[in-house]
């Protein structure tokens, strides 16, 4: 046998070992894939099924604003006043570390200075604080306060 037979030989082999290595590292990597997808559906599925039974469950609220009986953020006013309005009562309810998350969180909707304060706090104390942080609030003429209590 030559050298240039020889090394066409050896080549040929090592062609045939890198495919095949690269074969089983691409069936090694699809079969993950496959085994991740089906790990994440089953985790999806599960999810859906606890949170059709749970009280984070908000679809009837989702369909309530959606309906346009509701004020929702879109509904607020781009006028200066309303707009300093919202900015200060966030300002001064983020400001209060007494209030949960959630209730630093509400919904500020001002509309010709009539605010609505929506969403949900930990208890009726802190849906009276926001009510008095808004009452306090400079330009506030109305405030309605449609917070609800977080269920226990």
């Amino acid at each position: 046998m030559d050298a240039q037979t020889s090394w066409k030989k050896n080549t040929l082999i090592k062609e045939i070992k890198m495919f095949t290595r690269l074969s089983i590292v691409m069936v090694t990597l699809t079969g993950s894939l496959m085994l991740m997808a089906t790990a994440v559906r089953a985790g999806h599925d599960a999810a859906i099924y606890l949170a059709a039974e749970s009280a984070l469950e908000n679809t009837e609220r989702n369909v309530r604003d959606k309906s346009g009986a509701t004020l929702t953020p879109e509904d607020q006013k781009e006028t200066e006043s309303d707009v300093d309005i919202t900015a200060n009562i966030r300002k001064a309810a983020v400001k209060d570390e007494s209030l949960s998350v959630n209730a630093q969180n509400v919904k500020i909707i001002t509309s010709n200075r009539n605010v609505t304060l929506r969403g949900i706090v930990e208890n009726a104390d802190e849906s009276i604080k926001l009510e008095n942080i808004a009452k306090k609030t400079r330009g506030v003429i109305r405030i309605d306060n449609q917070l609800e209590i977080k269920a226990p």
